[in-house]
């Protein structure tokens, strides 16, 4: 009986038949050109299969760069920012150096128009009892500095020192209730004494009677009476006069000419008759 189904062809046969036409493409193409347009189909259709294999790849490549990229993006910011915050620490410090030259030059002019003896210092710190108005000075008896010398800042007058160490000074300044000061009104050289009142900014004369010539605006230097502070020193603006008749004395207020509260370097002061006592003394 024959079978149904023919045999299928040995491998041998099967390789053999391959190989001869492959052979016979080869020979077409290379002599008569005839697989050309079978190439090309070929080709179309493997290109995607060709960009579906090196996709992951490209992938890979793609996010290495980008993050290759981001950290250094990410090192370029901090190190502009590193720059930006010095460049402006820099600018700061250069307008706080520019701001103290300022003061120290108007701290020296005052200086020279007055004509004493005078010390440069510094602020160190502040009394923080809100019932004393006291200031800390970087100067003390290696500088000479003495109980009762005047301070005095570009302004104006600032107060007296009340106690003295090797190294620092304790400023009692005008403001304080315990603090009083000879002055005279600059326009009419009306005397009086001025009195600190416990409250920041503001100073009074409790003692001149209602009919005083004196009026809102009127300027208040040292008088010189008493021999503490030397004669001429600006010490406040008068801010308020009130002259009631019911009262003996007139209310009258004013504003300390000096920067208590915002000045750091401060002037202290030898009166020009305590240096030619010294000089004799000595």
């Amino acid at each position: 009986m024959k079978p149904i189904f023919a045999a299928a062809p040995s491998a041998s046969a099967r390789l053999a038949l391959v190989v001869i036409i492959s052979v016979a493409l080869m020979v077409a193409d290379h002599r008569f050109d005839r697989v050309q347009g079978l190439r090309r189909a070929i080709a179309v259709v493997l290109t995607p299969v060709q960009y579906l294999v090196d996709a992951p790849s490209r992938l890979w490549r793609w996010a290495a760069e980008s993050l290759a990229e981001r950290d250094r993006l990410l090192t370029e910011n901090a190190d502009l920012r590193e720059q930006q915050l010095l460049l402006r620490a820099q600018t700061q410090r250069l307008s706080a150096l520019e701001s103290e030259n300022q003061r120290l030059r108007e701290l020296l002019n005052s200086s020279i128009e007055v004509g004493d003896e005078v010390l440069i210092a510094e602020l160190v710190s502040v009394d923080l009892n809100p019932y004393s108005h006291k200031i800390l000075l970087n100067r003390g008896s290696f500088d000479d500095v003495y109980t009762g010398q005047p301070v005095v800042d570009a302004r104006g007058v600032v107060g007296q020192v009340t106690e003295v160490t090797p190294l620092t000074a304790t400023v009692l300044l005008i403001t304080d209730a315990q603090h009083a000061i000879p002055v005279q009104v600059d326009r009419t050289g009306l005397r009086t004494i001025a009195v600190g009142t416990g409250r920041s900014g503001v100073i009074e004369l409790p003692y001149l009677p209602n009919n005083a010539d004196i009026d809102v605006g009127d300027v208040l230097v040292t008088s010189g009476l008493g021999q503490r502070f030397p004669v001429g020193y600006p010490v406040a603006l008068v801010d308020r006069v009130d002259l009631s008749p019911g009262r003996p004395f007139a209310q009258i207020e004013a504003i300390p000419s000096a920067e208590l509260e915002r000045s750091r370097e401060f002037l202290l002061v030898w009166p020009r008759a305590r240096t030619r006592a010294l000089a004799v003394d000595g």
